[in-house]
């Protein structure tokens, strides 16, 4: 922790889209929290931010600043914690390295990113770099488990104003396909450890040992897991998968998550473009090597490598003329599925291809039937059923559709599957084990070069925690609540074996049920179909998912979840929703003035967080705030004040202010605190007496490039004056905070 005073709310400065959205927001939230007497300060948990803060000896005194996401990783063990997080960049090496050029371009002295490190020097500069990328923020702020739901407000209007859905048919083709075997899935194994121990992770070979990682360190009743996926047998998939869809004639799509699955996914990933490319890589290998070339980096990352060489680039198009088409992420620019590993984020690409109807856009700018690899099966079958149950009943009816909320197991980087430094490229052939102090191998596989082998765990007392709060969810909305675990899978196995007793020693084990992620994905869909609602229980990953999965089908977006995080010290973090479709926004911002990012998160996140304030803090003031935050998302909500997706439509400031102006209404209509009724009633009269001039000068620029001063460090005062282009509006608010 840092000498700066804490302010009773952080609210975090973050990356793209949403941190846009703070330069409007931010300022209001600020000003009329200063009237309760609610100090909202920020901390910086930006991409570009925390590569400042890693490397603060290259930098300038002007330049350097604090290392805030390890501030906040203290600061949530706290039970006065109250944050609110905004969605951050999860960083893949492309946008990691694409942050470190602009920052390099603004005057930061910054190391390159070391793609092959050979010097000890490269080496610590690579590691440095390594702790950035992926889930680096996720795991060290979420210190509890959490509650993620539609808020009542947005559910209800989701019913009475349905979102286009696409229609499915009996015939579609879309289907899922994953490996049969020699996975994530089929090879893992799971114990509970009976008393604190730290492991040894060595790989055996014919030519000695090589320690993986040493001394990992587990406390009692901590489920540990360990097992690999075999490079051979995800290659031969690829290979057959690829000629399996030119035959069927539809769109070939890889559905990864190589931002929060930092080590394990962008390997699998590569293994994708080299198996597109296979005849590509057999003849030019060596010369594509000398290039610098890395599949994990993506086929764009290729492509601009090899442009200059003629040889390469025929056969290039000679392999993909002979290759089934592809899904597309931008079809106008030629932007394929492989081109860069974040692009195609499962948990957003999934949902929005099945809300779709099964479709996806093809390299002709129309829409296909699609097979959708998923390699391992820990998780692919959620889709499966999915798309099989919609194939079978048609488009679920956002009108009559319940709801499905989500209690996630995450507290204290809780099933980090791939995204920790406990996951490994295996080197050579031999056997990888987890060794305990004592000698006890607690996990051995048999691996083979290139095989990607992964350990995870989660602790008992997050556990606990997570079945006492799926308790308390169940006994307040009385819902189907269902664990989705599957007893065949050696992980959750061991938690059924946790599971089942607390519910039997606090009398509920009648009121939950127990089924794998399929089954619970079919009773899940036939509940809400039936419009009625459930709760799905789950692991960390599977929590990432389905909360994009089922709001998205629900609500047509993720971004207007409620999300709470009940710190286990007693503190509270406010999710404010998903991020993935942000670098869109951005581009559109940049080249039209338009931003179309919804903060119904925002506003939904803030109320709760004000209320909480309210109840730590006994700030009755606090309470009078929130309750009237949700009185101005209501009429966000029932006036239709939410960004339109097109330039010359209303966009996030125009919303921004609506809101501004709804909640200074219900903050001088309501009665608990005069004092407050009476600062805002001006506030009130002023922005509603100059909606006209407020709502033309922020349309006054829409249409035109908008100069941020950068991507992932923009220039603060190029930001503010895109994101707060009206002069008149931001006099009432200033002239509030002053």
């Amino acid at each position: 922790m840092t000498d700066r005073p804490i302010p009773d709310i952080i609210y975090t400065k973050v990356d793209e889209a949403p941190e846009l959205a703070s330069a409007s927001l931010l300022p209001m939230i600020q000003a009329f929290a200063q009237q309760a007497g609610v100090s909202v300060g920020t901390r910086d948990i930006s991409l570009a931010g925390r590569i400042i803060a890693t490397f603060p000896e290259n930098l300038t005194d002007a330049q350097r600043q604090p290392d805030d996401l390890a501030e906040l990783g203290e600061l949530v063990k706290t039970p006065t914690a109250n944050v609110i997080k905004l969605p951050n960049i999860s960083a893949s090496v492309p946008q990691l390295v694409a942050a470190i050029k602009e920052l390099q371009s603004q005057g930061y002295d910054l190391p390159d990113y070391p793609e092959e490190p050979k010097t000890e020097a490269e080496k610590a500069v690579r590691a440095k770099y390594d702790a950035i990328k992926g889930s680096a923020v996720n795991p060290v702020l979420r210190e509890g488990n959490s509650d993620r739901r539609a808020a009542t407000a947005v559910k209800k209007y989701a019913q009475a104003n349905p979102h286009r859905m696409g229609d499915w048919t009996a015939d579609s083709k879309t289907r899922v396909a994953a490996m049969d075997g020699n996975d994530f899935f089929s090879n893992e194994t799971s114990a509970t450890l009976s008393g604190a121990a730290a492991a040894d992770i060595v790989l055996e070979t014919a030519n000695g040992q090589v320690v993986l990682k040493k001394g990992v360190k587990y406390p009692a009743g901590t489920v540990v897991d360990a097992t690999f996926m075999s490079a051979k047998a995800l290659s031969a998939f690829l290979s057959a998968e690829i000629e399996k869809t030119k035959a069927e004639g539809v769109l070939f799509s890889l559905h990864m998550k190589a931002t929060m699955m930092k080590v394990s996914d962008p390997i699998i990933f590569g293994y994708a473009v080299k198996a597109w490319l296979a005849p590509v890589f057999e003849k030019f290998g060596d010369k594509l090597a000398a290039l610098g070339v890395n599949p994990n980096s993506g086929l764009g990352d290729l492509l601009a490598r090899v442009k200059g060489d003629a040889e390469i680039m025929a056969a290039i198009d000679a392999v993909t003329a002979a290759r089934p088409p592809m899904y597309m992420v931008n079809s106008d620019k030629g932007i394929t599925n492989l081109h860069v590993p974040s692009d195609v984020i499962i948990d957003a690409s999934m949902p929005a291809l099945i809300r779709a109807g099964g479709k996806g856009w093809g390299p002709d700018n129309k829409e296909h039937d699609c097979v959708c690899v998923i390699p391992d099966n820990s998780y692919a079958p959620v889709y499966d059923e999915t798309i099989k149950f919609f194939k079978a009943n048609g488009k679920l009816n956002p009108a009559t559709a319940g709801t499905v909320q989500n209690i996630g197991l995450m507290a204290q980087k809780a099933e980090e599957y791939g995204s920790h430094p406990t996951t490994f490229e295996i080197p050579e052939d031999g056997v990888v084990k987890m060794i305990l102090e004592d000698g006890t191998v607690l996990h051995q596989h048999k691996v083979e070069k290139g095989d990607i082998w992964r350990s995870a765990s989660a602790r008992k007392a997050p556990i606990e925690d997570w079945v006492n709060l799926a308790i308390e969810r169940q006994a307040a909305t009385g819902y189907r609540s269902i664990f989705w675990l599957d007893a065949n899978r050696a992980h959750d196995a061991e938690l059924i074996k946790m599971v089942k007793p607390i519910l039997a020693a606090k009398g509920v084990a009648d009121k939950f049920e127990i089924m794998s992620p399929a089954e619970a994905t079919r009773a899940s869909l036939e509940t809400i179909t039936k419009g009625e609602n459930t709760i799905a229980i789950t692991g960390n990953v599977l929590r990432d998912y389905l909360t994009d999965l089922f709001p998205i089908l629900e609500l047509a977006t993720s971004a207007k979840m409620l999300s709470i995080v009940k710190l286990m010290q007693g503190g509270g973090l406010f999710e404010t929703g998903a991020g993935g479709s942000a670098p869109k926004h951005v581009q559109q911002l940049q080249e039209e003035n338009h931003l179309r990012w919804d903060s119904l998160g925002e506003f939904c996140a803030l109320g709760e967080s004000f209320r909480f304030l309210a109840d730590t803090k006994a700030n009755a003031k606090a309470r009078v705030l929130g309750d009237a935050v949700d009185a101005a998302t209501q009429g966000i909500l029932d006036h239709d004040r939410s960004p339109g997706r097109k330039v010359g439509q209303p966009d996030n400031r125009h919303s921004h202010y609506w809101f501004t102006r709804y909640w200074a209404e219900a903050l001088a209509a309501q009665g608990e605190d005069p004092a407050l009724a009476k600062v805002f009633a001006p506030v009130a009269e002023a922005l509603a007496a100059n909606e006209a001039t407020i709502l033309a000068e922020l349309s006054a620029g829409q249409g035109k490039p908008a100069d941020l001063g950068g991507y992932y460090h923009g220039d603060a005062a190029k930001t503010a004056s895109v994101m707060r282009p009206s002069a008149t509006l931001n006099k009432i608010i200033d002239g509030l905070a002053a």
